[in-house]
């Protein structure tokens, strides 16, 4: 292991750690909310909006997360350096196939890559949705700071809030039934 991705997993792991205790205070959104095994749901007064999230994409195309609203949006954040990242990237695009009739849109946020690495892992994992190119954390930022735990996994409902949270890796069962959840809920 490259003394670049000692740093990173290092990085990795004293940002999940702020993850996991919360921090943030009380500003912290998903205080307001339900956690169970590291999965936040939360109650549509208390979720939070998501704007300006903007930014291009690996194939060199613009995103603007407005362009979404309206959509549920699944927002996973990923790696390829990432093992979980691996292991749950079959279970993602299972759930996007699953769901993209329902009017539901999935992006990825590729953070502390390279192009051509994060390039090579959709190809290799066959992933068929857009992700944004991050490798600052710029645009995870603007999710929320206690998101950048990597992997993770944000549902916006409709009207682009957060609805729910994962905040480890995931499975195609845990994840399709929350969206589909989520993208049943009234509109409004």
């Amino acid at each position: 292991m490259t003394v670049r991705r000692l740093a990173v997993a290092a990085l990795t792991a004293v940002t999940a750690a702020g993850a996991l205790s919360g921090c943030g205070g009380e500003g912290n959104w998903a205080t307001k909310c339900t956690t169970t095994n590291m999965v936040v749901e939360c109650a549509a007064a208390e979720r939070p909006l998501v704007s300006g999230v903007t930014g291009e994409l690996l194939d060199g195309a613009a995103y603007d997360l407005e362009a979404d609203r309206g959509k549920v949006v699944v927002v996973n954040f990923w790696g390829s350096w990432c093992a979980p990242c691996r292991a749950e990237a079959d279970d993602l695009e299972k759930t996007y196939q699953a769901t993209k009739d329902k009017n539901v849109a999935f992006l990825g946020v590729n953070t502390r890559d390279d192009r051509d690495s994060a390039k090579a892992f959709e190809r290799g994992y066959k992933v068929t949705y857009g992700s944004v190119y991050d490798f600052e954390g710029r645009v995870g930022l603007k999710f929320d700071v206690t998101q950048s735990a990597v992997p993770s996994t944000l549902i916006l409902d409709r009207q682009g809030r957060i609805a729910a949270a994962i905040r480890r890796s995931t499975t195609n069962g845990e994840l399709q039934p929350l969206v589909e959840k989520i993208a049943a809920e009234a509109a409004g």
